[in-house]
């Protein structure tokens, strides 16, 4: 049995658990399995590691994209240079290319970290950018935060991080004015406000200075329409969600683990 996971917390409603499931029964796959582990401590993950010696390959989720870095043997460029990891690659040692590569290892794995949340992020959002869209709003500070900043330099978009508490070079949601919104056409979500259950919640900008000029990008998927969609759609700007996003990332994730 080959067996794939995810770890965060909570996990009660995983895209990837139902994702990969169902792929694995349309693709007669019947020795795979996909499990959701829910920890809330990162502390925990060893001994998920350990009690599954099958484990080919793990997602992660909230909260733990940035603290699961410490239990990785390797990363690869983009989570090095994010500094979060949402993908997992648990592959088997070889103690004589480890020898000949300068990367010994007491272990007889090595978890290498990836982070195909920009991957995904890049390739959902490229089809909806224009020319006006040079400057951009990042609400929120996390680990997909900072896969959306990775994505927006290597696009050339500058971008300014709003966050709950202003600090050096990030603003608070009460620096986000008319002016700010009018030179910022392009503003992503990545903050967990409006998932469902909670679907009334929403960031605290002025959306009243929305135009159609504007993008808006929501991370969260659930429910497909979030306030804050809902309140820049009546503003006539463009709306995407992350479900997409989460499509493309969960075939990449795959692409590594079988490489």
């Amino acid at each position: 049995m080959k067996k794939y996971g995810i770890i965060g917390y909570p996990l009660a409603h995983s895209f990837s658990v139902g994702y990969f499931t169902d792929k694995f029964k349309k693709e007669s796959l019947s020795d795979h399995e996909y499990v959701a582990f829910p920890i809330e401590s990162i502390s925990d993950f060893p001994e998920i590691i350990k009690s599954n010696p099958d484990l080919c390959g793990l997602n992660v989720t909230h909260p733990h994209k940035i603290g699961i870095i410490y239990y990785m043997d390797s990363l690869d460029e983009a989570a090095k240079e994010i500094d979060a990891v949402n993908c997992v690659k648990i592959a088997n040692s070889h103690p004589v290319e480890d020898f000949f590569s300068g990367e010994l290892s007491s272990t007889q794995i090595r978890l290498i970290g990836y982070n195909t949340d920009a991957y995904g992020f890049e390739h959902s959002l490229k089809p909806l950018l224009h020319k006006r869209h040079q400057k951009a709003l990042i609400l929120g500070s996390g680990g997909a935060s900072r896969a959306v900043a990775y994505v927006l330099k290597k696009l050339h978009i500058e971008y300014q991080i709003v966050c709950r508490r202003a600090r050096s070079k990030q603003l608070g949601y009460a620096d986000v004015t008319a002016n700010l919104l009018k030179e910022h056409l392009l503003i992503i979500n990545t903050t967990p406000l409006g998932t469902s259950p909670n679907i009334n919640e929403c960031p605290d900008i002025p959306y009243e200075h929305l135009t159609d000029k504007h993008l808006v990008y929501d991370l969260v998927y659930n429910p497909a329409e979030t306030e804050f969609l809902k309140r820049a759609k009546q503003k006539g700007a463009a709306i995407k969600n992350g479900l997409e996003m989460l499509h493309i990332q969960a075939e990449k994730a795959w692409e590594i683990w079988n490489s």
